[in-house]
């Protein structure tokens, strides 16, 4: 886990959205802290903080629901292909 206040940890995971393009899994598990605190930190305190950093997380955020579909299944594609290879051998 990270070293850094609560006072400024939504900013530092924004940044870290931002600059990344980000999913809330992917900087929960950089930052070492859970999704929901991530999802919090940035949805609902980063609003109080920082207005223009929040919209453009939120921007990443919302593009990332929509493709999160996708994602899903590209990985249940890989899991089921993987499977198959194995039982070829």
């Amino acid at each position: 886990m990270q070293n850094f206040d609560s006072a400024s940890r939504p900013e530092q995971l924004g940044y870290y959205i931002t600059r990344n393009k980000a999913t809330v899994r992917e900087t929960a598990a950089y930052f070492g802290i859970s999704k929901s605190t991530v999802h919090k930190d940035v949805t609902v305190e980063l609003a109080k903080q920082n207005c223009g950093l929040y919209s453009e997380v939120n921007e990443i955020l919302q593009q990332n629901k929509k493709e999160r579909h996708l994602r899903g299944g590209e990985a249940t594609r890989k899991k089921y292909e993987a499977a198959k290879n194995r039982g070829r051998q």
